[in-house]
Order: structure tokens, then C-alpha cells, then sequence
């Protein structure tokens, strides 16, 4: 079972995706959850929030 989060600022009607972070990062579409997930090392997670946050 993994601990999915959403955004704060996202309202209950809100288009976004959610993200389980473990060792591995999961990252779904709130709006298709059984579609499947993006799996990415956290390695790569921590390299694009840092990108993000340079923006």
C-alpha cells in the first residue's frame, strides 16, 4: 500500500497528479488512478523539484 499525496493547493474537483514517495517515487493522474504510474528513482524526484524550484 503506498501514501499517496496531493497538492494542497488543489481543490476536490482539481485536475493534478498524486505522488507516493518510498524508493521509488510513484506519480498517478487523480483523474485516471487505475491507468498505472510513473515510476522514477528519487534521485531523479530530487533533481526536478530542484529544477522547479529554479524556475
Amino acid at each position: 500500500m503506498h501514501n499517496w499525496r496531493k497538492s494542497s493547493y488543489s481543490g476536490p474537483e482539481a485536475e493534478c497528479v498524486e505522488v507516493a514517495l518510498a524508493p521509488v517515487v510513484r506519480i498517478r493522474d487523480t483523474k485516471d488512478r487505475p491507468g498505472g504510474t510513473l515510476e522514477i528513482t528519487t534521485r531523479s524526484w530530487d533533481a526536478l523539484l530542484a529544477d522547479l524550484t529554479r524556475r
